[in-house]
Formats: structure tokens, C-alpha cells, sequence
């Protein structure tokens, strides 16, 4: 077993990432895995990523607050906003932004394969 306390949890930086607290959870700077990493972000009203693509899948839920997802480009767009407990898939090569549009905090667990 391999436990992270969440105070002890890494912090990192990503970029594009605007107003984001970032912690790993579970692999890379968090310890071993062999498949994904887990990771959590505190969104602060106002907020969000830049709309980019990544190599792979991305799994997102929200733990609190509301979240505004925007994926593809140009005409070609689709917008949600996911609330507690929701959760949405970002299939690898799909371009996505994230945005807390609302006045509270933004609580989002993060999954990703390992690269």
C-alpha cells in the first residue's frame, strides 16, 4: 500500500493554468503507479485552463462547486457545466478548456494515464 495524506500531497504547475491550486494525489511526484496518476485542483472563481489538446484521455469529476467544460474548436465546439459528483471523459487529441464561470471555489479530482 501507498498512502498520500493530502497535506503532503505534491503541489506542480501545469501550463495554460490560471487561479488552479494543483496537487498529485496518487503517481508521478506522489509515488509508484503503473498505470494512471490521480490528481485534484482547486479552481478559484474565475479561473480555468487554456483550451489545448493532450496525447491522452483525461477523466474529470467535480467534488464541489460547478465547473464550465468546453471542448473542441472553432464551430466545432461543446459546452457542459458539471456540477457535484459529475464527471466527463476527454478523449485524447480533443481539445478541452476548463473555467469555474461561478463565485465559489472549484473542487475537481483528475485521472490520467501515465504518459
Amino acid at each position: 500500500m501507498h498512502l498520500v495524506r493530502y497535506r503532503n500531497a505534491p503541489g506542480y504547475d501545469a501550463p495554460g493554468h490560471v487561479n488552479m491550486e494543483m496537487r498529485r494525489l496518487q503517481g508521478r511526484e506522489a509515488g509508484p503507479s503503473d498505470t494512471a496518476w490521480i490528481g485534484t485542483s482547486l479552481i478559484e472563481p474565475g479561473g480555468g485552463t487554456t483550451a489545448s489538446a493532450s496525447d491522452v484521455e483525461k477523466f474529470y469529476v467535480v467534488i464541489e462547486g460547478e465547473l464550465l467544460i468546453r471542448t473542441g474548436l472553432g464551430d466545432d465546439t461543446s459546452t457542459a457545466v458539471l456540477g457535484p459528483l459529475d464527471s466527463c471523459r476527454i478523449p485524447a487529441g480533443e481539445a478541452r478548456e476548463l473555467r469555474n464561470v461561478s463565485t465559489r471555489p472549484c473542487r475537481v479530482l483528475l485521472v490520467m494515464p501515465n504518459a
